[in-house]
């Protein structure tokens, strides 16, 4: 089976995001490397983070400790929307709690690679399937 230039590029958005859920790399300084400058997330709160606060923040948030609670994905589904553009969605549970996840990984040029350009997570509430 030949894989295609697609696949290869979902392929490696799909390997950025695992790597962002790795507690090591959460608390160290490849995480910076793997969010696009232009990054945006929006939280379940609704609140709007920018990469600066995402950044400062993420060695604090839930799953960047090595000896707590860690994110386990599933389904994890990935298309080329553009060249260098590519939609990946999934689900998390972390700590008990399910989230459904959708995130925009950003390819600009070879030497900075696939980035994280947005996220946006929503909480699933335990009677929803």
């Amino acid at each position: 089976m030949r894989v295609t230039q697609e696949s290869d590029d979902v392929n490696e958005a799909i390997a950025g995001e695992l790597r962002l859920m790795d507690p090591a790399v959460r608390s160290g300084a490849e995480a910076a490397r793997l969010f696009d400058p232009e990054f945006v997330e929006v939280g379940a709160s609704g609140r709007r983070y920018t990469y600066e606060e995402t950044i400062a923040g993420l060695p604090d948030k839930p799953g960047s400790s090595a000896d707590g609670p860690r994110y386990e994905p599933s389904a994890i589904t990935g298309v080329l929307v553009a060249p260098g553009l590519v939609h990946l969605t999934f689900e998390t549970v972390f700590d008990g709690r399910r989230a459904r996840r959708s995130s925009l990984w950003r390819k600009r040029d070879e030497e900075t690679g696939w980035r994280m350009y947005y996220h946006q997570g929503t909480p699933v509430p335990p009677e929803i399937d």
